[in-house]
């Protein structure tokens, strides 16, 4: 599997690419603002056609270059509770946070052409494959917002540098990826104080999470560095709280 990250310049959140191998077709995920060209420049340099934007959750910061992206073609995947927030994902913001992003973004809004649920299919099961040669399961996780969704991938990952120390493939060489947006942080995890956050629901979603992932799972954050399930079990003192409370 090919694993690819960059980074957007509007508060530093991660874009990944992922797909089957070099040559082939391609997901890309939470491509935010400022990012499209570079996206655009690391699909041609390895030679990839793009087949699927997704995105973890509606916030500005992971949807704004998804129309630069995708075009007027490839559809962009969202959770159904969060589709509202691509019509105006700044102003879902609120009234504060929202025009300071609309202030940095370096381009306006454009509202994605194909804006499409993400595939019951993904929803369910071993998940479904977005494009040849790529599954995504989707696991709901509101809290840090109401669609908010973590997504799995599994595959021998290529570029190792993506992957954060300590990440270890099972014994089928594979490794379990999770693509979490802004539930799970290195030490830390999404914030709730935001329009269309809950508190309660992040813990319900941290517990759900811990419980039903292997410890091995490596989790590639929208933000900052990437870690392994068992290292925020033991250090994570969110998770760790939400974890004592039932």
């Amino acid at each position: 599997m090919l694993l690819l990250r960059l980074t957007a310049p509007v508060l530093d959140t991660h874009a990944y690419v992922v797909a089957d191998a070099e040559g082939g077709h391609a997901v890309v995920v939470d491509p935010g603002a400022g990012s499209a060209a570079a996206v655009h420049d690391l699909l041609a340099s390895h030679r990839l056609t793009l087949g699927a934007v997704v995105v973890t959750h509606g916030h500005a910061d992971h949807v704004w270059d998804a129309a630069a992206v995708a075009g007027d073609a490839v559809p962009v995947y969202v959770a159904t509770p969060d589709a509202y927030r691509l019509d105006d994902p700044a102003g879902a913001l609120g009234p504060q946070l929202g025009p300071y992003f609309t202030q940095v973004a370096a381009t306006p809004w454009r509202r994605p052409a194909r804006v499409e649920p993400l595939p019951a299919a993904c929803m369910s099961g071993g998940g479904a494959a977005l494009v040849p040669g790529v599954v995504v399961r989707g696991i709901p996780a509101p809290g840090h917002t109401e669609g908010s969704t973590v997504l799995l991938v599994r595959g021998s990952v290529a570029a190792i540098d993506v992957l954060p120390d300590g990440a270890a493939a099972g014994p089928d060489g594979q490794h379990l990826i999770a693509l979490c947006g802004d539930v799970f942080f290195a030490g830390s995890v999404g914030r709730t104080d935001l329009p269309g956050g809950d508190e309660k629901e992040m813990a319900e979603t941290l517990r759900t999470l811990a419980r039903s992932l292997p410890p091995d799972t490596v989790l590639l954050p929208g933000h900052g560095p990437g870690t392994v399930l068992e290292r925020e079990l033991a250090t994570n003192p969110h998770l760790r709280a939400a974890l004592a409370r039932r």
